[in-house]
């Protein structure tokens, strides 16, 4: 069976986009529109990796990144984020949310920036995936 990758973005071309990519790198896309929706199939689906887009509505990408690092039952996930907000913008971002009184959450295990080309994200999933 091949490894499962949760696609969390509001943008429909960007999903679109993002599953063409991981089912040419042989692996089954899952598509989730905000972060609610992406937690909802993250217990769901057991995702292998999580692709997740950070400005969206309905739970942002920052809240549910912070979840995804700090619920026992899925900080083992690996995450890419994609996205068009600079990497800088969202630790400071993860750093404001810990100085609320939030635990403190790792940094992303990859950052990448929109507009991403097809190969440079096919590299990332393999790194995590193969």
């Amino acid at each position: 069976m091949s490894k499962k990758v949760l696609i969390v973005d509001d943008d429909p071309d960007v999903r679109l986009f993002n599953s063409t990519v991981v089912e040419e790198s042989g692996y089954t896309p899952v598509e989730a529109a905000n972060g609610e929706e992406g937690l909802k199939m993250l217990k769901q689906e057991s995702p292998d990796l999580v692709v997740l887009d950070v400005l969206m509505p309905k739970q942002s990408g920052i809240r549910l990144y912070r979840i995804l690092k700090t619920e026992k039952a899925l900080k083992g996930t690996p995450v890419i984020i994609l996205s068009g907000v600079a990497k800088r913008t969202f630790l400071r971002s993860q750093k404001a949310l810990t100085e609320f009184g939030d635990q403190p959450v790792p940094e992303p295990e990859s950052y990448l920036e929109k507009p991403v080309e097809p190969e440079e994200l096919a590299q990332e999933l393999r790194k995590f995936l193969d």
